[in-house]
């Protein structure tokens, strides 16, 4: 699907690395101007390390932060935002501030993103939010990460039905190998990686470019909003 993108300009939110990163340089393989931000711009900036990508400054659960990077930018085709802070544990470890943080970052921060930048979205533009596994999968243990998720996948809808006819769509990624698992230690995240693939229909643990590809068709379809693509390897099916 080459040029894509061509002539567009797409802000991607998150993190120089795992899904964020990959979003990035497959839309500017696919001919957009490419935007990433987040709250450290330097360290984006070196993690990128591409002159043909803009590294700018973005705290999703401050409201004056994204209205000044709305100004900043100015018309945009394409916002996607990965932002995300994870309130995983059972019911009885869960704390009410990891909790607020996962909803602030991952709910209530595109909620503003939408509101900030929507009057300059361009004619066939979109929001890409996300969503994850366990807003379909209810596991113990995920519960804080499952509800914040879950809210994420009826936000999308809702938002579709808002913004209209800006289209609003989310990716739900299954496991992905990324650095988000690397607190479980090298041994630890290949036996996780391992069981997870093993009872996985497709076999395999998902990559980055599995979720890239699905976000730039959430961003090129553009007969496709409201919707929640989910590229999790169908593990909620088992």
């Amino acid at each position: 699907m080459a040029n894509a993108l061509r002539d567009k300009k797409v802000l991607v939110i998150g993190r120089g690395s795992g899904i964020a990163r990959a979003i990035a340089l497959l839309g500017r393989s696919e001919g957009a101007t490419v935007l990433v931000a987040g709250r450290d711009q330097a360290k984006l900036a070196a993690a990128y390390d591409q002159p043909d990508i803009t590294a700018e400054t973005v705290d999703v659960t401050d409201d004056e932060s994204i209205a000044a990077l709305a100004e900043r930018v100015g018309g945009l085709d394409h916002v996607v935002s990965t932002a995300s802070a994870r309130a995983r544990g059972h019911l009885a470890d869960l704390q009410r501030e990891s909790m607020l943080q996962s909803f602030d970052t991952k709910v209530i921060g595109p909620t503003m993103l939408a509101k900030y930048f929507a009057p300059q979205i361009n004619p066939g533009g979109s929001f890409v939010l996300f969503s994850g596994v366990h807003a379909f999968k209810h596991n113990v243990g995920y519960l804080g990460v499952g509800i914040t998720n879950g809210a994420v996948d009826f936000l999308t809808r809702w938002l579709a039905v808002e913004l209209a006819p800006i289209r609003v769509n989310a990716v739900s990624p299954g496991v992905i190998d990324t650095g988000a698992w690397d607190a479980m230690g090298e041994d630890g995240k290949q036996d996780y990686f391992k069981h997870i693939a093993a009872h996985n229909p497709t076999g395999r643990i998902g990559t980055p470019d599995d979720i890239a590809s699905a976000a730039l068709f959430a961003m090129t379809n553009t007969f496709m909003t409201g919707m929640t693509l989910k590229v999790d390897g169908g593990e909620p099916l088992v």
